[in-house]
């Protein structure tokens, strides 16, 4: 295969890589709402307590994502300078560091899966499910560590499309396996709540080994043996430089929820269940923006790398107004579908009113999350990576998580508290990170100069 066409300067090219982006992650949202979906016919118990579970096995892969991250936009910058041997040293180098990484946070879930679920003020019912679905998926969640870098290379090469059949593959054969291991179908056994996690853990390991034969038949240049043992200092610093800032923003990202999370547990059961039922919802709500912030930071970064700064400034502000508009239209359809859409998960009343009362809440939320996903990412493209995480500092830890604290608890108002203490968050971040894209202070920040100069648009994808 030949590298993709990507124009840089176009918003054709922006959607060339987009789409394919979007189906991709959209799928792997159908991956945890199937487990949603199939487990609440088990019952909301068991399907409050796998969202408990799977939100520190989501947390475990966003620290994971520290190597993807960063190797990620280092990559797309020698892409972008037509530097494509050294491209490919520092992809082996990040698949090695993440399959270490990703061994060890698997040990520490495993070993450690019955803490964290007792530390969430898990009881009873609760705590079994949860702690059987930690043990097994958190046991084996190098698999998607390993998932994660070789997506993140195969999209950086411009293969956004190849990347995309993967993981529809992957999503039908989870929902098939999940049919059958959840409930008992195709002379399988029934293992409820086990069998949701043995047919996350087998779909995964599955598509990993499409992957891996994927990266290597794009690449022009391609990644020989000593690549994965040589680990140059300077490449790992470039990707940990990338890397550790954008996890380390994730990471506090997650540790919020988490903790808002843990408020909720002290609402009863109804609210966690409605909590995790509108949390599945709302993911489809940002999809569109979050495809289109990972999309335009893989065309930001090769600009970048190319020694063309301006084409960049403005590629983001395109995608900014799409990725605004997309939300603004998809929250509007969810308000006005949020009690059938519910109804598809629970027949409980409570939960339906609940739930349907913070989807509400989503028109203010994700428009201010859709500039975050856009601008927070083509940032971290340029290499500017550091200044999004005391952004993200000051406003999620010392502002979001006391509001939410005072909104749930002395306010009176629930479960709605969080929501509006998260949505606090995305505006006072969303303001910042404009005004420092629009300050263009990131210039300075190029991790990589081209081979040559200027490179050309037509070169980027070649």
């Amino acid at each position: 295969m030949h590298s993709a066409d990507v124009t840089t300067s176009t918003t054709p090219g922006l959607w060339r890589l987009t789409w394919p982006i979007f189906l991709e992650f959209m799928l792997f949202m159908l991956m945890g709402t199937a487990d949603t979906f199939m487990l609440s016919g088990v019952s909301d118990q068991a399907a409050a307590a796998v969202g408990v579970a799977a939100h520190y096995v989501f947390l475990s892969v966003t620290l994971m994502e520290v190597i993807s991250n960063g190797a990620a936009i280092v990559v797309a910058q020698y892409i972008g300078a037509r530097r494509q041997a050294e491209a490919a040293h520092i992809s082996a180098v990040a698949i090695t560091l993440n399959l270490l990484f990703g061994l060890g946070v698997s040990a520490a879930l495993f070993l450690g899966g019955e803490t964290l679920m007792l530390k969430m003020n898990l009881t009873g019912e609760l705590l079994v499910h949860a702690r059987t679905y930690v043990g097994i998926v958190g046991g084996f969640i190098f698999l998607q560590a390993l998932i994660n870098i070789f997506a993140s290379l195969l999209r950086t090469y411009g293969f956004t499309k190849e990347s995309m059949y993967v993981s529809l593959g992957m999503n039908l054969l989870h929902v098939v396996c999940n049919y059958g291991l959840i409930f008992g179908h195709f002379g399988m056994p029934r293992l409820g709540v086990a069998g949701a996690a043995w047919s996350t853990v087998f779909s995964r390991a599955v598509a990993l080994g499409v992957f891996v034969w994927m990266l290597y038949r794009v690449m022009e240049v391609r990644m020989k043996p000593r690549d994965y043992v040589t680990l140059p200092g300077n490449y790992v610093r470039k990707i940990f430089g990338v890397g550790v800032p954008a996890a380390v923003e994730q990471t506090m990202y997650h540790c919020c929820q988490t903790v808002f999370m843990y408020y909720v547990t002290f609402l009863g059961p109804v609210a966690l269940a409605s909590r995790e039922y509108a949390m599945n919802i709302s993911r489809y709500i940002f999809l569109f923006s979050l495809s289109l912030g990972i999309g335009t930071s893989i065309l930001v970064g090769r600009l970048v790398g190319a020694g063309r700064p301006d084409t960049a400034y403005q590629q983001a502000l395109r995608s900014l107004k799409w990725a605004v508009s997309a939300t603004v239209a998809v929250s509007l359809t969810v308000i006005l579908l949020r009690e059938h859409l519910l109804g598809a998960f629970t027949t409980d009343a409570e939960v339906i009113r609940l739930g349907a009362t913070v989807l509400v809440l989503s028109l203010l939320l994700e428009t201010g999350r859709a500039f975050n996903l856009v601008l927070v990412n083509a940032l971290r493209a340029t290499g500017d990576a550091v200044f999004t995480v005391y952004a993200g500092f000051g406003s999620m830890v010392c502002m979001s998580v006391p509001l939410g604290y005072v909104l749930v608890f002395h306010t009176g108002l629930g479960l709605p508290g969080v929501w509006l203490a998260i949505a606090a968050d995305e505006w006072t971040r969303a303001f910042v990170m404009w005004l420092r894209w629009r300050s263009r202070a990131w210039e300075k920040k190029s991790l990589v100069t081209p081979a040559e100069e200027p490179v050309p648009a037509a070169a980027l994808g070649t």
